[in-house]
């Protein structure tokens, strides 16, 4: 179906605002734009504690920021913001952890992982697996000892996939709950959806081919770490909910990996969103799909901890 009113008006607005494409741009340029956007999107609602917390990774440091509920957390969720791995801010995605704490009734940790070119791979998923043990073992330090979630959209979708794997792979954290909103989980640039001409939207195949090459040379993104979906193995990996939208360039790989998941036996909820584009679930106070998939993500996670508190 075609996109959905809104969003055709939210990029409309946008041309007319002209500026060159995404990948004519320097990181500098495309953060710049991102920083905008959060302008744009407004707050998110009042939540019970919100601090940033300082942790040490191999070769540095990078700050978390624990967003608490009001009341008793029922889950923490370790998020991981999307921007191709070389743009996002914990400022910029703020509004939309707000509003996953208080719908979730969660501790959200959000992750400001370092970024490319001048941290490339395997950076930011190194960073992603410290912040997942990081957050293991200092849960009593943010609130009660609740179940672990890795989260994620776009980059962040990669991330959160990675380090549920790795969490399975080398023993780490126990992982709950993997969700995943158009997760970049493969370095194939050729694909049905990356070639669609009614998909060069927002994000776009040449948008694309410029974050990979930021990130990580080609001789390494057949690597699980760069690449999840091509891992040799997925069997015993946490639950996944899985959101993808029509209008998207890593739609057929996001949805290749819940099959894949499927396939080696691991619960999983996928729904492809009509109508959507790249970006809309992190384009809260602005698109409706925002709140449709908050809406869809939020009763998965709603039904993943009630059905983990009746195993009890």
């Amino acid at each position: 179906m075609a996109l959905d009113e809104a969003t055709t008006a939210f990029l409309a607005q946008s041309a007319e605002a002209g500026g060159k494409p995404l990948h004519e741009m320097t990181p500098t340029e495309v953060r710049a734009m991102g920083a905008a956007m959060a302008d744009v999107m407004g707050p998110g609602p009042e939540v019970g504690e919100v601090r940033d917390i300082p942790v040490d990774v191999a070769g540095g440091r990078i700050t978390v920021r624990s967003y608490r509920p009001t009341g008793e957390p029922r889950a923490a969720v370790v998020y991981f913001h999307g921007g191709g791995w070389v743009t996002g801010a914990l400022d910029e995605f703020d509004a939309l952890m707000r509003q996953l704490v208080d719908r979730a009734g969660a501790t959200v940790l959000a992750v400001d992982y370092r970024l490319a070119p001048e941290h490339p791979y395997p950076t930011a998923a190194e960073d992603a697996w410290a912040a997942l043990r990081w957050a293991d073992e200092h849960l009593a330090d943010v609130g009660p000892r609740v179940p672990l979630v890795v989260a994620g959209d776009s980059a962040g979708g990669n991330l959160a996939a990675i380090v549920a794997r790795r969490s399975v792979v080398e023993g780490g954290p126990r992982v709950a709950l993997q969700i995943l909103a158009y997760p970049v989980t493969d370095a194939d640039l050729d694909t049905a959806s990356y070639t669609d001409p009614a998909n060069q939207l927002l994000v776009s195949r040449e948008s694309m081919i410029w974050f990979w090459d930021q990130y990580c040379p080609p001789e390494l993104r057949s690597n699980p770490d760069a690449s999840p979906l091509r891992a040799d193995d997925l069997a015993g990996l946490p639950p996944a909910v899985v959101l993808t939208a029509e209008h998207d360039p890593l739609r057929d790989e996001g949805e290749a990996y819940a099959a894949k998941l499927a396939a080696a036996g691991v619960e999983v909820e996928a729904r492809r969103f009509d109508g959507q584009m790249h970006g809309f679930f992190t384009m809260v106070n602005l698109l409706p799909g925002a709140a449709l998939g908050m809406d869809y993500v939020v009763e998965h996670l709603d039904r993943h901890l009630a059905k983990g508190a009746a195993a009890v």
